[in-house]
């Protein structure tokens, strides 16, 4: 029996030119991981975040089925690291290409749990019958003014800095990864997306889309027309997984 079934779906929005954002799902084997989930959403000029997103990605893939370590965390930590050095190498090898970089969030599933590796402000959500709940922390400077109480949680949402990220792919020296332990249920969904679905659409919206949906793809394709429909400002990506 299958450990679990996904579904992912990109979408350019209704302002943007090109997309950006890569996205990654597997319900199989992956080297020694049981199955991957990946969104990475790009930035530097339209090139270089097409180019990022996507060299980041493959080269996760690319590292983990030619692992021969075990353990979700330690496999995935390896992958992180060689993208990071994929995508700064490449930057510095074109002044087109200087200051490029992407967001990351990763999952795996391994032994009933949910292992969420993530770097820069693309989210993960667990939702279950009741709820959704934001597993990730985004690395953006908003969120470090709302988590030091210098901003109100509702002023974030619309703030004009919201886009300046904290951490991301392409920077110098080992990237700073957080990695999150999610108890699974069975039933249980996980959403991984880029900050053009979480900027546009409310969390219970999301869980309401989801959770009415009949199947993954209904749901996928739902969220990026509510993205779309809120003003679509920026490339919609979402994974979404049931387990």
């Amino acid at each position: 029996m299958k450990q679990m079934e996904s579904y992912c779906q990109t979408d350019v929005g209704l302002k943007r030119n090109n997309n950006q954002d890569f996205v990654y799902a597997s319900n199989h084997n992956v080297g020694t991981l049981a199955g991957l989930l990946i969104v990475a959403d790009g930035m530097g000029g339209q090139a270089a975040g097409d180019l990022a997103s996507r060299l980041c990605v493959e080269t996760m893939v690319d590292s983990i089925q030619a692992s021969s370590k075990t353990g979700a965390v330690r496999v995935l930590s390896e992958a992180i690291r060689n993208a990071n050095t994929a995508v700064t190498s490449k930057a510095s090898s074109d002044p087109a290409l200087d200051g490029m970089g992407t967001t990351l969030v990763a999952a795996v599933p391994e032994n009933g749990s949910l292992i969420v590796a993530n770097v820069g402000d693309s989210r993960m959500y667990l939702l279950d019958d009741d709820r959704i709940e934001q597993i990730t922390h985004d690395h953006s400077l908003v969120e470090e003014m709302v988590r030091a109480g210098k901003l109100k949680r509702e002023q974030a949402r619309n703030h004009p800095k919201k886009n300046i990220i904290t951490r991301a792919i392409g920077e110098p020296g080992d990237p700073e990864i957080d990695f999150f332990d999610v108890a699974l249920n069975r039933g249980d969904i996980a959403l991984l997306c880029s900050d053009g679905l979480s900027n546009m659409v409310e969390d219970e919206q999301i869980f309401r889309i989801v959770r009415t949906s009949e199947s993954l793809q209904e749901a996928g394709s739902k969220l990026v027309d509510a993205a779309n429909r809120a003003g679509g400002k920026d490339n919609i990506s979402v994974v979404l997984a049931k387990f």
